[in-house]
């Protein structure tokens, strides 16, 4: 953590798994942990299907956590309930991935808006037009849509929306799950700046979850890559770029395409071979073995921890 002197979201051993039927289940997150400073952001990166969203969901308590723990200010969310778990949803929030679908069509605007404010009673009558007026205006739109329904919008204005409607509530905390994959390309660092603007002004903490390795690097204090529902690397944002150690992290850092024709020529390709395997049957050992083009016999046998090699960084890996 690099802004945040204090942890403000730990997770500790965290899983979610998913029964499917009478013995089949789904391992979506399987023992990750890190933490996120007040002020500060973590890059959770990966393959779809890796469990990104679905740590970003039990961390704000939408999934209940099969097992592992997540502090909320030094406090266990999963033993929250009434006033605690009301206090809870209103310090964090969520901006979801699709802004088509996130948002209800049957509202205005000022109803997506407001509803977090109404059901937490901060603002009322002229009092809460003013605060939807202002929150509008925080993210670039005018008072005069509020009025206006979400399909009249583009969609990154629905964005926007979905934006302000986290920031109704005065949160502390946001997690932004793919903000900017279902926008175009010329919107979305219009939409990241407006996030980074809106954190340096009111000091929020973010889970930014995306595929997207170069908008990660971005924005991200720390990083922590995903594979096949664990954490096979973390460390600060500079360092994992610089000096990325486990193979997965290289093949993804390969992978992703530089701006600049000149690097691109001069890059080295570490291409990953091979099938991501099932989150229904996964491997008790590596779960890169099948992929690694380094693999050794100890990677067949047993699961790598998660282990420090410099100050910040950590990896799951045999060979380091």
């Amino acid at each position: 953590m690099s802004k945040g002197a204090e942890h403000l979201v730990e997770v500790r051993n965290l899983r979610k798994h998913f029964h499917l039927g009478r013995n089949s289940v789904l391992k979506a997150v399987d023992d990750i942990s890190f933490s996120i400073g007040k002020g500060s952001t973590l890059g959770l990166v990966g393959e779809s299907g890796c469990g990104k969203t679905t740590a970003g969901r039990v961390i704000v308590r939408l999934y209940e956590p099969t097992d592992g723990t997540v502090l909320f200010d030094g406090r266990d969310i999963s033993r929250m309930g009434g006033r605690a778990l009301r206090e809870l949803r209103k310090r964090s929030q969520m901006i979801f991935q699709n802004p088509y679908t996130s948002l209800n069509s049957r509202m205005t605007v000022g109803d997506v808006v407001s509803e977090g404010i109404d059901i937490h009673g901060l603002y009322r009558g002229s009092e809460r037009t003013d605060r939807i007026y202002e929150l509008l205006g925080l993210v670039g739109l005018n008072k005069e849509h509020a009025s206006r329904f979400p399909h009249e919008f583009s969609g990154g204005q629905r964005q926007r929306i979905g934006i302000a409607r986290a920031l109704a509530v005065e949160p502390e905390f946001i997690v932004c799950d793919e903000p900017i994959s279902a926008l175009d390309v010329s919107i979305q660092s219009q939409v990241i700046n407006l996030l980074i603007g809106l954190q340096d002004r009111f000091n929020l903490a973010y889970l930014f979850i995306s595929h997207d390795l170069k908008m990660v690097k971005h924005v991200s204090d720390q990083v922590a890559v995903m594979y096949l529902g664990g954490i096979v690397e973390i460390a600060p944002s500079n360092e994992l770029y610089q000096h990325p150690v486990h193979p997965y992290t290289r093949g993804l850092l390969s992978a992703a395409v530089s701006p600049d024709p000149k690097a691109e020529r001069g890059k080295e390709r570490n291409i990953l071979q091979g099938e991501v395997p099932s989150p229904i049957n996964p491997p008790d050992c590596c779960r890169f073995e099948k992929r690694c083009p380094a693999v050794q016999p100890i990677c067949r046998e047993a699961r790598p921890d998660l282990k420090p090699i410099a100050d910040g960084h950590m990896v799951a890996c045999h060979l380091v």
